[in-house]
């Protein structure tokens, strides 16, 4: 098999439309991989979910509904030489045991949560940002804050080649981009590849 025609890509960024189980494999190895897979809590944008003011826009759309298998982890954490996956309290079984946690606190309120946990393969002790959520209209169930994942790869700060196999509306590639390193997205679904695609296409904005 071969590697299918990238969906979109420029200087920094390459994105795959297709399943990352069969791209992944073809694409070598990277420094970072930076990803927040599904993690199978029924956040899949059915609804018009409000956290605070913040909404999720679209249809609904399956896309939390299975979530990566064992199988699938052991591949695209052997795709890179670190790794940070959002979610990670929610794959324990699938991921080694690790120190270096990252924690963000989102200040939503109300009955959602406080904030969201990121398993790394960091040796070091867990670090937390502070930022506000709230009013941010968002493109993907769970999409994250830009600034979120820019502060990811302040961990990371060696890392040039970044993966995400779970791409959603392109924030890590956004990030990247941002920050002049290299990174490649993989996403399934062609709804959330064409807002990605838009995402990289505008220019790189002022850290």
């Amino acid at each position: 098999m071969s590697l299918p025609k990238p969906y979109y890509q420029d200087g920094a960024v390459t994105l795959y439309h297709g399943d990352c189980r069969e791209i992944v494999p073809l694409l070598g190895r990277f420094d970072l991989l930076l990803t927040d897979p599904p993690y199978g809590i029924g956040e899949d944008g059915g609804r018009a979910r409000t956290r605070g003011s913040t909404k999720t826009n679209g249809p609904k759309m399956g896309w939390d509904n299975s979530t990566p298998d064992d199988s699938t982890f052991a591949m695209i954490l052997a795709a890179a030489n670190g790794a940070c996956v959002w979610g990670g309290n929610y794959f324990t079984d699938k991921l080694p045991v690790s120190r270096g946690w990252l924690y963000w606190h989102k200040f939503m309120g109300g009955d959602f949560s406080d904030g969201e946990l990121a398993w790394t393969s960091r040796d070091a002790v867990l670090k937390a940002k502070m930022y506000c959520d709230k009013g941010r209209v968002r493109e993907h169930p769970t999409e994250k804050p830009v600034e979120v994942m820019l502060w990811c790869m302040e961990f990371f700060p060696a890392s040039q080649t970044v993966l995400d196999p779970f791409a959603g509306s392109g924030t890590t590639g956004r990030a990247c981009k941002d920050l002049g390193r290299k990174c490649t997205m993989i996403e399934r679904e062609e709804r959330y590849c064409e807002i990605a695609a838009r995402r990289m296409g505008q220019e790189v904005l002022a850290l």
